[in-house]
């Protein structure tokens, strides 16, 4: 479990498994992304090519001219898809 990002609006953690040996081919990695949406406090965690697409978003921000304003407007877009209200363990 790794923090990437820590906003007024939002937190990113991101999750990596150990790797599913896959036989003869390379292992398949496994984990995904948390997002936590402060204001409306609700979370989604996504995986596979909407994780990846993700990471890619991420990446050509940080690429580019990266602002707070930036990633949280990027991060918003994919917290529309939050159904799970966040509750404290």
């Amino acid at each position: 479990m790794q923090m990437l990002y820590n906003s007024d609006s939002f937190v990113v953690v991101r999750f990596e498994l150990a790797p599913i040996p896959a036989g003869p081919e390379p292992a398949l990695s496994q984990g995904g992304y948390e997002i936590v949406d402060k204001f409306t406090r609700k979370e989604i965690f996504i995986v596979g090519a909407l994780a990846e697409k993700f990471q890619q978003g991420v990446q050509a921000i940080a690429d580019s001219e990266p602002t707070e304003e930036r990633f949280d407007d990027f991060i918003a877009g994919f917290t529309t898809m939050a159904q799970h209200p966040l509750t404290l363990h």
